[in-house]
């Protein structure tokens, strides 16, 4: 936009000059109602009202996927917290997780197969002690599963 005199030049793809006593004013039945202001010079709206738009909340879907915990069922045995130090001995915290394993085991007094998801020392106990008495101390009816 440059200014030549009392008129302004529009730089656009139709060069048109517009002086003061060319402009006028109309005011729109809607203005005073919305609270807008007519720009003079380029057709702008501005408004003078802020409003803020909250956004709008994000609901959580009642079918989203479960995840397993990263607890043995058997054992109890879950993730522990440990440093993983460097050779400078930086010291950075780390998970060390259980080593949990899908596993199908069969149960005699079912006389089916049963598909756990167990920690590796749950599955040297079911070995050594047996299905029934291993899950009668852990809690677990094995009759769901």
């Amino acid at each position: 936009m440059a200014s030549l005199g009392n008129s302004f030049v529009f730089a656009s793809s139709s060069m048109r000059t517009i002086s003061p006593t060319n402009i006028t004013h109309k005011p729109s039945s809607l203005s005073p109602q919305l609270g807008f202001l007519n720009s003079q010079l380029c057709g702008l709206r501005i408004s003078t009202q802020t409003s803020l738009k909250l956004p709008t909340p994000i609901v959580a879907s009642p079918f989203q996927p479960i995840v397993a915990k990263r607890v043995c069922p058997f054992t109890g045995k879950k993730a522990n917290k440990a440093n993983k130090v460097s050779f400078s001995n930086h010291k950075t915290k780390k998970l060390q997780f259980v080593n949990l394993q899908y596993k199908r085991v069969w149960w005699e007094a079912g006389k089916r197969f049963v598909k756990l998801r167990l920690s590796t020392k749950a599955l040297k106990t079911i070995e050594k002690n047996g299905l029934d008495a291993v899950a009668k101390k852990a809690g677990i009816d094995l009759n769901k599963k």
